[in-house]
């Protein structure tokens, strides 16, 4: 086991890497302030299951077999990349309309909300890189597989809070309300930063 005085920097740190903006972030956050609670909820789920599938992966000892097979993270890159961009043409075309709303932007099933965070993080092969590289910093030599074990659920834990917190924060009704006043605003910043997030993601270095 690992003492807390050790972990609880990490954690804090883990915590500020999961709330900075990314498409994981943008996506919950639109979910949350233009379908309500539930769809915010639901897209941080998503996430949080796709945290769990790369956690394993990175647990079980298989994103160095991934890493072999750089065909496999390229495709990955790829298909994550397209589908970001296809979020954003969604917001473009959101903030286009010039429909006035009147309730909320957002009206999708909770399952399409749940697969579409847990799309958005599965297909991003570098979360396996950051899992890796905190089992190989964390996690001494030699120690048994509960101090693994600890690890991986506590930074779960601290994921699955920051998000369902931010979930909760940006589905308020002041929120909420200032969204769908100024929902083009958004959207188009959206669009704007889902785009920016395809552009990165084609153009970083997996391995």
């Amino acid at each position: 086991m690992i003492p807390f005085s050790d972990l609880w920097p990490i954690l804090l740190g883990w915590a500020i890497a999961v709330g900075s903006p990314g498409p994981a972030i943008l996506a919950i956050v639109g979910a949350a302030m233009g379908g309500g609670r539930a769809n915010g909820f639901a897209v941080s789920t998503g996430v949080w299951c796709g945290s769990v599938f790369w956690a394993l992966l990175a647990g079980f000892g298989l994103g160095a077999a991934m890493m072999a097979h750089a065909w496999v993270l390229d495709a990955l890159r790829y298909i994550g990349a397209g589908y970001l961009l296809v979020l954003a043409f969604k917001s473009a075309r959101a903030a286009m309309s010039k429909g006035e709303t009147k309730v909320r932007a957002v009206n999708e099933p909770l399952r399409v909300s749940f697969l579409k965070g847990l799309t958005i993080h599965v297909m991003n092969p570098k979360a396996i890189l950051f899992w890796g590289a905190l089992f190989a910093v964390v996690i001494p030599e030699g120690a048994e597989p509960i101090a693994l074990l600890q690890v991986g659920a506590s930074c779960l834990a601290v994921s699955f809070t920051v998000m369902s917190t931010m979930a909760f924060a940006f589905s308020t009704r002041f929120i909420a309300r200032g969204y769908l006043r100024l929902h083009r605003v958004f959207e188009g910043a959206f669009a704007a930063l889902f785009g920016f997030a395809a552009l990165k993601v084609l153009t970083a270095k997996v391995v």
